[in-house]
């Protein structure tokens, strides 16, 4: 009997008329287990996931196959967005496997859920040095049903890795020259060429891209910036972008941006949007603003929910085709413009009479030709018909489900970018998001997971607080208003009472949540920054807003035990270094005062190009803490003041908007 047609989850709900006996990831599923003396099989993916879509269509729907898999496992399907906390866990046993990680994922579990073996994708049929997948369920099943004693040597060195990896090592010291010695690493591995890394496939990788933009705000280094520049220039050039409706796809798949992985996901999106907006406020490149706005009515045209969040993601596939949905032939441009219209945009969107991919164009405009502003006009018109023509396309599945964590970081990068861009009404957007899952996904003070018709997972995950508490804290910068900082502090003291570990880091899971294998407790990025980067942010900032000191030891509390696991493998926690950047030299400005002069500073403020600022509005030194580094100075000035403070130096009274780009120099230094 399949179990998954009364799922929230849509990508569960794909699945629901299998012919396999799927179970979701329940106590009954494990308990079945032990009944019966069978093992269990774990299928992991998500619904904008191609190869999920592919081995569906070849096994889980297939009749022979699922007879296999019903007699011989009990067959548990997970949404990984749904259960990151599940997916962490497994992702990391099959790492351990020697298993580059991916979805759909495959594991093999004993009734307990411990792993003792797994894969990705495996084919229907052998092929491509690839056991067929009924071969592997029955080898698999075999072994266990016999004993084998390799089952329970791999489940006991599993278990024993999965422990050793939550242990912290000794004491470890970094500081802003390791912080500078990282990134001119990373600049050496960037791609000079086509931008981001080098090699295939490419991925956005945002927090590679934001620890080069902090070794520019420290050192000066015009390469740092450049080489950040550089990859979201061609990834906005590139076909990764939707050019005719906006929006980024995963990755791509090739070394210069042109074929995509044509999913698209909120948290991509939120991160880059986040870029564009530090990019744009450096440059003012058109570009820059021209992706962030389309993004932008992208999220607006077909991620809202009828509640105001945004939805996870778009699939990939359409019609069982990748990328159909938004791929061209030139005699389908023809129909929709005409031939002069036709051959101009063709010429600038790369749309050639044999296409550029598996015979159809991805549009895209990485080679250089000479456009006036005229032209881009023009180009703007013809993709608004190419919009038209495509609307009335099979379009690809919407996974409509409400991530509080995803929610989270699109809120803070619109709140973040709105000043930026000049777009106001991006707050307001921002702020309907927050409402929803304010209202709609928290209990008695804490955050769920994952909603979606009226579902709700419970409790929340680290993540989900650590990006909300982001969103709040963003709001609150951009409006004023002290409910968000109250909201903030509030949802930290959640985060606290049931996820604070004992290195000073946080589990992802609740003290109350369901008991799973180990408690994930991860500090690598994953395509998200990770959460424990973004929780230290947080406390750095609320520690400045509030004026409680006792945030930033608990930022120092966490650097303390999370650093030393870190520090052997640097490179996959950026994240956590560019925190570690936010505590050591994170700006803050403070404007005292009231009237149009304190508004127009505020503006210039929220419009400069720095991670990481806090900026916060008070009408008179007063309202400071009295600990603060501007106190004195605000009392003794008798009009609206800036005063931009790092660490506990303070500049002197800026005055005039224009003034306050030239007090925060590229060092960070001030003049005091």
């Amino acid at each position: 009997m399949n179990r998954l047609k009364d799922a929230a989850s849509p990508y569960l709900i794909q699945h629901k008329d299998n012919p396999v006996d799927w179970w979701q990831w329940e106590p009954a599923a494990f308990a079945e287990a032990r009944a019966t003396n069978r093992p269990i099989l774990l299928s992991i993916g998500y619904a904008a996931c191609h190869w999920c879509h592919v081995m569906a269509h070849e096994s889980f729907e297939d009749t022979a196959t699922a007879a296999v898999m019903n007699e011989l496992f009990v067959n548990i399907k997970v949404d990984r967005e749904e259960r990151p906390e599940v997916d962490q866990i497994y992702m990391s046993a099959l790492q351990q496997l020697g298993v580059q990680g991916g979805w759909p994922m495959t594991m093999f579990l004993d009734a307990e859920g411990a792993p003792f073996w797994g894969g990705t994708y495996f084919p229907k049929e052998a092929k491509y040095g690839q056991p067929a997948f009924t071969d592997v369920l029955k080898t698999m099943a075999n072994a266990y049903r016999s004993g084998d004693p390799r089952i329970a040597q791999n489940r006991e060195a599993l278990l024993h890795r999965l422990r050793e990896k939550a242990r912290p090592a000794g004491a470890v010291t970094i500081g802003l020259n390791e912080l500078d010695d990282v990134a001119g690493r990373i600049l050496g591995v960037m791609d000079p060429v086509h931008g981001g890394l080098q090699g295939s496939p490419k991925f956005p990788n945002t927090p590679f891209l934001e620890l080069l933009w902090r070794g520019y705000e420290r050192s000066g280094r015009q390469k740092l910036r450049d080489a950040a520049l550089h990859a979201l220039d061609g990834m906005s050039e590139g076909g990764i972008y939707d050019h005719i409706g906006g929006g980024y796809s995963r990755y791509s798949v090739d070394d210069h941006w042109l074929v995509p992985h044509f999913e698209k996901m909120l948290y991509d999106n939120a991160q880059i949007l986040d870029l564009l907006g530090l990019a744009y406020a450096e440059t003012t490149a058109d570009l820059f603003r021209a992706r962030a706005e389309e993004t932008v009515g992208w999220l607006e045209r077909e991620m809202l929910t009828e509640g105001g969040a945004f939805s996870a993601s778009l699939d990939a596939d359409s019609e069982g085709h990748e990328g159909k949905y938004y791929v061209w032939t030139l005699k389908q441009v023809l129909d929709a413009l005409g031939a002069a219209d036709a051959e101009f945009f063709a010429k600038h969107y790369d749309i050639a009479p044999f296409g550029n991919w598996e015979g159809v164009s991805i549009p895209n405009r990485l080679k250089e030709v000479e456009r006036s502003p005229a032209d881009e006009i023009r180009l703007a018109m013809l993709r608004d018909k190419l919009l038209e023509v495509r609307a009335r396309r099979i379009p690809p599945g919407r996974d409509d489900k409400v991530l509080a964590d995803w929610n989270g970081l699109m809120i803070a990068a619109l709140a973040n970018t709105a000043p930026r861009f000049g777009r106001p009404e991006w707050v307001e957007l921002a702020a309907r998001a927050f409402r929803f899952i304010a209202e709609s996904m928290v209990r008695d003070g804490r955050l769920g997971h994952s909603w979606r018709t009226d579902k709700l997972v419970f409790p929340g995950l680290s993540a989900d607080y650590a990006a909300m508490i982001g969103a709040a804290l963003a709001l609150h910068q951009a409006t004023g208003e002290a409910a968000y900082l109250d909201q903030a502090v509030a949802w930290q003291g959640a985060l606290e009472a049931h996820h604070a570990a004992e290195d000073g880091g946080y589990y992802l899971t609740a003290d109350d949540a369901e008991g799973l294998l180990v408690r994930p407790q991860a500090t690598a990025d994953d395509a998200v920054t990770n959460p424990q980067a973004l929780i230290a942010r947080n406390l750095v900032q609320l520690a400045t807003l509030t004026g409680d000191a006792g945030y930033l030891a608990r930022a120092d509390q966490l650097f303390a035990g999370l650093l030393p696991r870190a520090a052997p493998q640097l490179y996959g926690h950026a994240g956590l270094l560019n925190a570690l950047d936010t505590r050591l030299r994170g700006p803050q400005i403070v404007i005292v005062g009231d009237g149009p002069q304190a508004e127009a500073l505020f503006e210039a403020a929220r419009r400069l190009p720095r991670t990481d600022m806090v900026i916060q509005r008070v009408t008179d030194a007063g309202a400071l803490p009295a600990t603060h580094p501007a106190q004195a100075k605000a009392a003794a000035v008798s009009e609206p003041a800036a005063f931009i403070c790092v660490g506990t130096v303070c500049s002197l009274p800026v005055t005039e908007p224009n003034q306050l780009a030239e007090v925060i120099t590229v060092s960070g230094t001030i003049p005091a």
